[in-house]
């Protein structure tokens, strides 16, 4: 499992968007590739030499987020979009729980986590022992994501019970840094 970050909007949001690819078919997806001016460059300086795009992976709707989608969708035609189901442009809503691949050795499960929204969702990646998690605006470095939509009860749900289920080895990327702190 090979995972890039592609730093967004540096010194104003501070956002992430990751590339997620499974090193032995190149196969790979995009997390929240909200700002195309930032990352179509690196998704071209990749493809079609060590990358083939498969999806593109949305943790919740916001714009920061999902809004890149279609900007991607102009270039990468059929490309599925996997994500809550007010994501911009989304083809596939995985249902709680539900496990789908990236390539031969990627295992994504989706993990309902409403309350920034009610349609976040964490994403939970196995390949062989190596796991981690994609937790959009639900964890942050410093914290957790405002409530827009969701009650303090689903956010301790989301933290405490669903990603404290995680094993211990996860490595956890978030969709910000500095300016949520």
């Amino acid at each position: 499992m090979h995972i890039r970050s592609i730093p967004m909007w540096t010194g104003k949001g501070n956002n992430y968007a990751y590339i997620l690819s499974d090193e032995a078919t190149q196969e790979g997806m995009i997390i929240d590739p909200a700002n195309p001016p930032e990352v179509l460059p690196v998704l071209k300086s990749l493809i079609p030499s060590s990358l083939k795009l498969t999806g593109v992976i949305n943790t919740h709707h916001h714009r920061d987020h999902a809004g890149g989608n279609s900007e991607l969708l102009k270039i990468y035609l059929d490309t599925p979009v996997i994500g809550g189901k007010d994501c911009d442009a989304v083809t596939k809503t995985p249902k709680n729980g539900e496990v789908f691949q990236i390539g031969k050795s990627i295992s994504v499960k989706a993990l309902y986590t409403p309350c920034h929204t009610q349609d976040s969702i964490c994403y939970h990646v196995q390949d062989g022992e190596d796991n981690a998690v994609f937790t959009g605006d639900t964890l942050f470095i410093g914290g957790c994501g405002r409530f827009f939509e969701g009650t303090a009860p689903e956010m301790h749900e989301a933290l405490n019970v669903v990603l404290a289920k995680l094993p211990n080895d996860t490595r956890v990327f978030v969709s910000f840094t500095r300016r949520n702190i």
